[in-house]
């Protein structure tokens, strides 16, 4: 029996899976910081009210500052017996608005928010105007000059399967191993907005964004789609191109095995998105008032 364990027993500790979404423009990220300004810090601080003692928080993968989340799942463990309901009620009433729990549920001991992911999703939306965004500020990235969907979606299918992502990761990545299989990359567009949808077992840091800014770079033209096998046999983060911005970032969830019995993913997330975002920009455009 490890030490955790150990303490779990000791002191009667009971595990708690809780869903989360966040506006990510607000925090510093989701790792705590010395500022206090990080999702995991106003979490923490909810939570800790409601348990009437600190409690600490584990999440099934870091988002960057920036980065938003539509289903961040996290757990936690406590001595403090309380409803389901007031996990998610009274801490949402702590918490800031741009933060807010979905859903508690108490889980076994062995449930670990990270250790048993099977896979996770990203959406990235990108806006694709001349003119810069404003209602989108924060929420969407942006690109100037018109995107070649189809040189995109070309380069992408090269990017599925197992790969060292050397070239798509942050320098100062600490994941002991570069290789990663991803499974999903999908490209949409409608009207100016494009869509990114990835899956993979395992994102290093900023390999999101780093795969965004190398499409974004084969679809206005700097390099054909075939650029991206050159990316993957010559693990070398300065061939890529530059970290794309974190505004349209959105952790869409993490996938556990159905034995656990969480919430699933919302369904039908991406085409909800783009509708969304789409009647937004509608609102925009002279006559529609």
């Amino acid at each position: 029996m490890s030490a955790s364990d150990w303490l779990r027993v000791y002191f009667s500790l009971m595990r708690i899976a809780l869903g989360l979404e966040y506006d990510g423009s607000r925090f510093c990220g989701w790792q705590s910081q010395p500022s206090g300004q990080s999702v995991q810090d106003v979490l923490e601080k909810a939570l800790s009210h409601i348990a009437g003692n600190r409690v600490r928080v584990i999440a099934s993968g870091r988002t960057d500052a920036g980065v938003h989340a539509f289903h961040q799942v996290v757990h936690f463990d406590t001595d403090t017996e309380r409803p389901v309901n007031a996990w998610v009620r009274g801490s949402n009433a702590i918490l800031p608005d741009t933060c807010a729990i979905l859903w508690a549920l108490p889980v076994s001991d062995e449930f670990h928010a990270r250790h048993s992911v099977l896979e996770r999703c990203y959406y990235y939306l990108l806006l694709n105007r001349p003119v810069r965004p404003a209602l989108y500020q924060g929420r969407a990235g942006w690109f100037h000059h018109l995107l070649d969907l189809e040189r995109m979606q070309a380069a992408a299918s090269l990017l599925i399967g197992r790969h060292d992502f050397t070239s798509f990761r942050a320098s100062e990545c600490q994941a002991v191993s570069p290789v990663r299989e991803l499974t999903r990359l999908d490209i949409t567009r409608q009207n100016d907005l494009i869509l990114f949808e990835l899956r993979a077992n395992g994102f290093l840091q900023h390999m999101v964004r780093n795969i965004i800014g190398c499409l974004v770079y084969i679809g206005k033209g700097k390099y054909s789609p075939e650029w991206i096998h050159e990316l993957l046999a010559i693990p070398d983060r300065t061939r890529a191109a530059p970290t794309f911005a974190a505004d349209g970032l959105y952790l869409a969830g993490a996938v556990y095995d159905a034995g656990w019995n969480l919430p699933p993913l919302p369904e039908r997330l991406a085409e909800r998105l783009m509708l969304g975002s789409s009647m937004m920009l509608s609102y925009q455009k002279p006559g529609n008032n």
